[in-house]
This record gives structure tokens, sequence and C-alpha cells, in this order.
């Protein structure tokens, strides 16, 4: 797997997004919550994953870009590092519900935590 983030890995499908969100479970370490769902895409891809600020949180769009560039670029590097032993495919939607500015180190600590509490709920 590369480490890059091409357009087919990333989701933008408004059904999907509304399946994940109402089918969809979801794990937490604050600041980040990741909501997944098991599903099949006609690519052979493992996953496609958007993430989302709050507006309510983050006025301007300005900070809002920022954070969902830092969680873009984290998920970017370290994705071949949770999806090693994963063979089902899935969507995940990665959301920001903090209300400080993080740093790229905060994300990425936080990343880690939260797809290591994904990978344990889903080896279940």
């Amino acid at each position: 797997m590369s480490k890059s983030y091409p357009k087919k890995e990333k989701l933008k499908s408004k059904k999907l997004i509304e399946q994940l969100f109402s089918e969809g479970q979801s794990v937490s370490a604050f600041p980040l919550r990741l909501v997944y769902f098991k599903t099949i895409f006609d690519e052979d891809i493992i996953a496609k994953t958007g993430v989302s600020v709050s507006k309510r949180n983050f006025k301007t769009a300005v900070d809002r870009n920022r954070i969902k560039r830092l969680l873009r670029e984290v998920y970017r590097l370290n994705k071949t590092m949770y999806f090693n032993n994963i063979t089902t495919q899935y969507a995940f939607m990665i959301l920001y519900i903090g209300k400080d500015k993080p740093t790229l180190t905060q994300i990425e600590s936080k990343m880690k935590h939260v797809f290591e509490k994904f990978s344990s709920k889903v080896s279940e």
C-alpha cells in the first residue's frame, strides 16, 4: 500500500456518507471521532476516507481547512500501518470534535489511538 491519498480513496458519495452516519459505528479518542462502516467497493481498495471539522467550533474557513489538511496528511502518512492486516473494505469519516487548534503531533498521536481502538473493536 502506497503512502498516497488518491481520488479513488476519498469518500465522496453522498449516499455512502448518509449510510455511514445512519448505520455506522464509531470510536473516539478526544478530539477525534472515527465513524466506520463495513461496505463493498467496485475498486480494489481497502478504505475510502473523508474528514470533517465542525463549523460550530471553528468559525473561519481558514482554521477548518488547516485542520482538515492536517487530518488528511496524518492519515496519508500512517495508513499503511493501520491497514496492513485488514482485508475487508470500510468507509471512514474522521471528525475533529475539539475546540482548540491542534498541532500535527497531537493529531498524529490521537489518530494512532483511535485506529488502535478501531482495530481492537473490529477484531472482536
